[in-house]
């Protein structure tokens, strides 16, 4: 019998990166601890740009100072994957997970993140599909529709995913997503025929879809004010 772990969910709306960063960082060292259990961020940015930790600077096609102009940041990580960008209208999970605990290895849980995603998108009609190899993520045809990129300290994860609801998709032109030129960039509005219902209920939906993946039970946790 498959043992039901469980999973704290905070539902966070919308979070300054940094704030977000840090609080992982909390997080992280709290679960190796042992001093909470395992834990999901749910939230979204304002307009933000972020590098992985291969600092794929070239991958960014203006100056930092006019990202600053259009109101976006751009923040250096030490998650894996290249460059993307997250914002408004767009699903952001992150998970501080045992993985040790959870029975499964980095590879597995990258393929359970897409499956995730995956998921979601299968509820609106949408074929998606994971990456081809050295393109993780989540995609319809050559369109990308959610992003992953994550770290792993001491068996213990964080960053995460990035699925696309309906986000403007006028500050993709200013970067090569993940490094890869040749494709696109997509998201659930343009993808699915279906009428989409509010932000909050496809962060539920993804939510459940998280749970059922990886064998958890749910607590949800109101954390608008962290």
């Amino acid at each position: 019998m498959r043992v039901i772990r469980h999973l704290e969910v905070w539902k966070m709306g919308t979070v300054n990166y940094l704030d977000a960063l840090k609080l992982q960082e909390k997080l992280v060292a709290d679960r190796k601890a042992q001093m909470i259990p395992d834990t999901l961020l749910s939230l979204q940015h304002p307009p933000t740009f972020t590098l992985g930790k291969r600092r794929t600077d070239h991958n960014l096609l203006i100056p930092e100072s006019e990202l600053i102009n259009m109101g976006a940041q751009l923040h250096y990580t030490q998650r894996g994957g290249d460059i993307t960008y997250h914002g408004p209208h767009q699903a952001i999970f992150y998970p501080i997970v045992s993985l040790r605990d959870v029975g499964i290895g980095a590879r597995a849980y990258v393929e359970k993140l897409e499956l995730t995603m995956i998921e979601l998108a299968a509820l609106y009609g949408v074929q998606a599909c994971g990456g081809r190899k050295g393109e993780t993520g989540v995609w319809v045809g050559q369109r990308k529709i959610g992003a992953i990129g994550v770290r792993i300290q001491s068996g213990i994860t964080s960053h995460g995913l990035a699925f696309n609801i309906d986000p403007d998709m006028s500050y993709y032109k200013h970067i090569v997503p993940c490094g890869i030129s040749d494709k696109e960039i997509t998201s659930l509005r343009r993808e699915s025929n279906s009428e989409l219902p509010d932000d909050e209920v496809i962060h539920e939906q993804l939510v459940s879809c998280f749970a059922r993946q990886f064998g958890f039970s749910i607590t949800s946790l109101d954390k608008h004010d962290v």
